[in-house]
């Protein structure tokens, strides 16, 4: 028996294009790896958001990464996760819920950092692909536990280890991770429309 073919999902590509291309830009016109080049080009700076107004860094750091292999984890795990999540929820409703998860996990980041006072420089699409994980955990749980070629354990398990991984490694933003996490799952409540249940009503 032959599987339905799989619609393709051209918003999850055309973020990973955006993420590759402006990281190649910044590249060209300086250093990734440096804190005060990224910060200077849109890197979230929590005293630059709460003391100067620049609200504007809580979305563009949602493309901004810090070297090579940095964009490569990012955009391998949007690559393979995101496709499935646009098309549970369509192309404008994916759209608005990675935006909203990448901003809603640097504001909750950043509300962390204020409390705890740690003011690093930080960037990245993590916090949105965290989100696109917790969408995605709603999504196959509405669905009996599997959606296309995912399930509950395997997400399950993925989200374990990568927690795992960032709260026993330097350098990682665990309250963005965490942050986007829930808010996807969250978001997915009020996006996602089973149409399984639609067809129940006709």
């Amino acid at each position: 028996m032959e599987h339905p073919r799989r619609r393709p999902a051209y918003i999850n590509g055309v973020l990973i294009a955006v993420n590759i291309l402006y990281f190649f830009w910044l590249e060209f016109h300086g250093s990734t790896e440096n804190a005060a080049f990224m910060v200077e080009h849109g890197a979230m700076y929590v005293p630059l958001v709460v003391r100067e107004g620049e609200y504007y860094r809580l979305l563009t750091a949602v493309f901004m990464h810090f070297g090579i292999s940095h964009l490569v984890n990012n955009m391998v795990i949007l690559f393979v996760l995101g496709d499935n999540l646009e098309r549970a929820l369509g192309k404008v409703k994916y759209l608005v819920f990675y935006l909203i998860c990448g901003v809603g996990a640097n504001v909750f980041s950043m509300v962390v950092s204020i409390r705890e006072y740690e003011l690093a420089v930080s960037a990245g699409a993590s916090g949105a692909i965290f989100g696109v994980i917790g969408g995605l955990l709603y999504v196959v749980i509405r669905n009996r536990g599997r959606l296309e070629d995912l399930s509950t354990r395997q997400l399950a398990l993925f989200v374990a280890c990568s927690l795992y991984f960032g709260f026993t490694s330097t350098g990682i933003d665990n309250a963005a991770h965490v942050g986007g996490l829930v808010l996807g799952f969250l978001l997915a409540a009020i996006f996602y429309r089973n149409p399984g249940r639609r067809e129940a009503r006709c």
